[in-house]
């Protein structure tokens, strides 16, 4: 709710299968709440497609989840579990909800996501996030172009095209110079920051960045 009041233009959450990030109970107070777009990260599974639908956030995201990771460390694998991927699309988007696939920044990838019936991809950054940060300027331009390419790609197929993982102030003014990229999901590095300048100074920083 402070993010709907700072200024957010939508918030995502992540079900996890272990409930270590949120619970059941807070999708549906949220849900309940939000006045503003909710995106609801899930993972590719029976459970949460059952979950997704009786709650009807306005998006979906399918990502991948590793009981070890901290957070999401890489793309979906597409060809794994092909079937039941293209059904869940389908039954997401019969209940009206906008679907996205998070995935590594690959042509063939970004291709599956449009013969699977998705409306958009989140492409992964963190390779070009990690490379960007640590001052790897020749490992983050070829992340750059991969980026760029894949998204123009995606558009191409009429996909949406989103980013996300690691971004931060600098990272993202890098890639809001890709015209494809329409929506920017950032969690951590605005929560963090908030700490010391509060959600609103975050939030509005990020929008005169990506707007300019």
């Amino acid at each position: 709710l402070l993010a709907e009041k700072s200024g957010a233009d939508s918030v995502t959450i992540h079900l996890r299968e272990d409930r270590r990030h949120i619970r059941d109970y807070d999708l549906i107070n949220i849900k309940k709440k939000l006045r503003i777009p909710l995106n609801l990260e899930i993972a590719p599974t029976k459970e949460m497609l059952n979950i997704a639908i009786k709650n009807k956030p306005n998006f979906v995201c399918i990502v991948p989840e590793r009981r070890k990771e901290i957070t999401t460390e890489g793309g979906l694998n597409l060809q794994k579990n092909k079937k039941f991927l293209k059904n869940m699309i389908l039954k997401l988007k019969s209940s009206k909800i906008r679907v996205s696939l998070f995935i590594e920044p690959l042509l063939p990838i970004v291709e599956s996501a449009f013969l699977l019936g998705a409306d958009c991809v989140e492409l992964h950054t963190g390779s070009f996030s990690n490379s960007f940060n640590k001052k790897k300027k020749q490992l983050a331009k070829v992340s750059y172009y991969n980026l760029k390419v894949c998204a123009e790609h995606a558009k191409g197929f009429g996909l949406e095209v989103h980013a996300g993982h690691g971004l931060t102030y600098g990272s993202v003014f890098a890639l809001s110079k890709i015209k494809d990229i329409s929506e920017f999901n950032i969690g951590h590095f605005i929560v963090a920051e908030s700490l010391f300048v509060g959600m609103k100074t975050t939030i509005k920083k990020f929008k005169s960045i990506i707007n300019k």
